[in-house]
């Protein structure tokens, strides 16, 4: 059985000093298992045995640790799932595209719950707060990357103090494995991650960038010509942007913050990369909206990016805290290299 109980602060972090071959990671996991989670207090007397997960990152994680079997609903999905996944995914049930009702996600008997955003599950989460699920002998883990010196009830999408790094994601991934007795399929995760990282860090660097070389972000609009949400200054395109070596136009502090075409236009970023994704929320979910949007409005389609064709499309999955902002570090990195920007 998984119980849990509040706790005042969060003690922070754990720690990741050696992923590749770790003793720590390879190790069968002690129970009970106390974890400090974002402010609550988690301890499990063994390995979860029925999950559901709000959220693409935290589902394609099990999966990726092979607890697949484990997982008994899934909910908020912004791109198909990761392709090895298909037939595994294919079997789950889905609980809703976008927000599960508490309802549904108790009617599962789930003995944790895992989850992505803390606006999903949170002190004022549109499933349900920490504490109802509590009350009811759920327990639930937030991935660190949504609290992690960063503040939720600041901006519509929270906002970081500080510049999102990977190692808050290896975190998440870490304690992940540790609860579900899954440590060396976590430390080989881990390894494939940081040596992929690196190798696209790598070759952005080898890219040499002019000085000044700037980019822009746009996830989605809540209408058309309504001001788009963009990437701010501390987020997941943020950290991009600086291991690539190139500005953010957004100086906003806030995640995904909304900001004006004539603003955006007056920046004229070096490129722009689009979000791409299969959720239609918003109608500039879709990324062709985006594009035609681009090529016709009469303040964008004056950027140089959009004359000159410098546009990378990007899975919106991708800009937010995930094992796929590894992958599009790479994408990033090749896509930089066809733009002939080189000094």
């Amino acid at each position: 059985m998984t119980t849990t109980r509040a706790k005042a602060t969060f003690t922070g972090l754990t720690l990741i000093a050696s992923l590749a071959g770790s003793t720590v990671l390879a190790a069968e996991t002690t129970y009970p298992l106390t974890i400090d989670n974002c402010g609550h207090s988690l301890t499990f007397d063994s390995a979860p045995e029925a999950t559901v997960t709000i959220g693409q990152s935290t589902t394609e994680i099990l999966y990726l640790l092979g607890q697949q079997d484990r997982i008994k609903g899934t909910s908020v999905w912004f791109s198909s799932v990761l392709p090895e996944f298909n037939e595994t995914n294919a079997a789950i049930d889905r609980l809703a595209d976008n927000d599960p009702s508490f309802e549904s996600v108790l009617a599962k008997r789930p003995d944790l719950v895992t989850v992505m955003y803390e606006w999903h599950v949170g002190p004022e989460g549109m499933v349900g707060t920490r504490d109802s699920f509590h009350e009811v002998g759920v327990p639930t883990y937030v991935m660190p990357t949504d609290c992690a010196a960063k503040d939720n009830t600041v901006g519509a999408d929270g906002t970081r103090s500080e510049l999102f790094t990977t190692q808050q994601l290896y975190t998440s991934i870490e304690e992940l494995a540790r609860i579900y007795n899954a440590q060396d399929a976590g430390a080989a995760l881990l390894q494939d991650l940081q040596s992929r990282e690196a190798k696209a860090v790598a070759k952005a660097k080898s890219l040499n960038l002019p000085q000044g070389t700037s980019a822009l972000f746009w996830f989605s609009a809540s209408e058309m010509a309504a001001d788009p949400y963009v990437a701010g200054q501390q987020g997941v395109p943020a950290y991009m942007m600086d291991k690539l070596g190139v500005e953010n136009v957004v100086t906003s502090a806030e995640e995904w913050p909304l900001v004006g075409w004539e603003t955006l236009a007056k920046s004229d970023p070096t490129f722009i990369v689009l979000a791409k994704m299969d959720r239609r929320r918003f109608p500039a979910d879709d990324i062709e909206k985006k594009r035609e949007f681009l090529m016709t409005d009469p303040v964008a389609r004056e950027m140089t990016a959009v004359k000159e064709g410098r546009i990378i499309t990007m899975d919106a999955h991708a800009m937010d805290p995930t094992v796929r902002a590894i992958y599009a570090l790479e994408t990033m990195a090749d896509a930089l290299s066809g733009f002939d920007l080189a000094e």
